[in-house]
């Protein structure tokens, strides 16, 4: 799961560490059938920060991993686009500019390893926040690989401010906007509804968000939400059955217009003490 969120005081970028890959088991003696069973690796890196461009920076989710054959996250090919960038330019680059050659970049990666074009499989997404120079306020981009390349920016008006979210995001869209991402398309189909009242519904749902003076929260306030929505996705997760596809630690990381990229909270690599005994 990932959040941008888009504060009067800075930028929110939070992630957390779960990936899951999916492998099929052949029938055998244990099974009849051909089985897709899925497996989790809970120290993925999801929040991408280029060296040299201090001032904007990515989150990543939807698809953990390019290529089939040999599956490799966007964290671990973010060397390649890192010395691809800094061989262009060494200026610092709007966050328009970033997000389109991170989208190039990444699209080459999908092409090259021969990934499929359709919705066969779900995008890799990335949600981009940073700053222009002498910008007041911050600017988030969303970047679909391969469906949807060219950069979105989400609340492009100055004054406007709020978390963008994705990936299993159906207990954050409960919580801030009342209701599961699902039930506009379930209540359309069981009811046979036209375009026109699907909409009609749609506006009827609206007073159900949460009411949340996004201008108004201070920088401390956006992070403490952001990983208040993560951690709860986390922690529901633990008694659902079905893909728990969000997990691990919480990488969270600010931009603001004076310091730049500031990492908050980010796990770091561990090695475990093995204590002997002495006889």
């Amino acid at each position: 799961m990932g959040i941008a969120f888009k504060g009067a005081e800075g930028i929110v970028l939070a992630a957390d560490s779960r990936v899951t890959l999916t492998t099929q088991v052949q029938p055998g003696q244990l099974q009849q059938q051909a089985m897709l069973l899925p497996a989790s690796y809970d120290n993925a890196t999801k929040l991408l920060k280029v060296k040299g461009q201090d001032f904007v920076a990515a989150v990543t989710y939807g698809l953990g991993a390019i290529g089939l054959a040999a599956p490799r996250t966007a964290h671990s090919l973010l060397p390649e686009f890192e010395a691809k960038l800094n061989q262009e330019t060494k200026e610092r680059l709007s966050v328009t500019e970033f997000a389109g050659k991170l989208s190039e970049f990444f699209m080459t990666q999908w092409t090259a390893a021969n990934m499929p074009q359709n919705k066969t499989i779900p995008d890799i997404v990335f949600l981009v926040g940073g700053f222009d120079k002498d910008a007041p306020y911050g600017r988030v981009f969303e970047v679909d690989i391969p469906s949807g390349p060219t950069p979105k920016e989400w609340d492009s008006d100055p004054g406007m401010f709020g978390p963008v979210w994705g990936g299993q995001r159906e207990f954050t869209d409960r919580l801030l906007q009342g209701f599961d991402p699902n039930l506009v398309a379930l209540v359309k189909a069981a009811l046979n509804l036209s375009d026109i009242q699907t909409t009609t519904l749609e506006n009827a749902l609206k007073p159900l968000s949460v009411q949340i003076p996004y201008q108004f929260l201070p920088l401390q306030d956006c992070v403490d939400l952001s990983i208040f929505l993560i951690r709860t996705t986390m922690k529901i997760q633990t008694w659902q059955v079905g893909i728990r596809g969000v997990g691990g630690a919480i990488d969270l990381a600010t931009i603001t217009r004076t310091d730049g990229f500031r990492p908050i909270q980010q796990k770091k690599i561990k090695g475990e003490t093995i204590k002997s005994e002495v006889e």
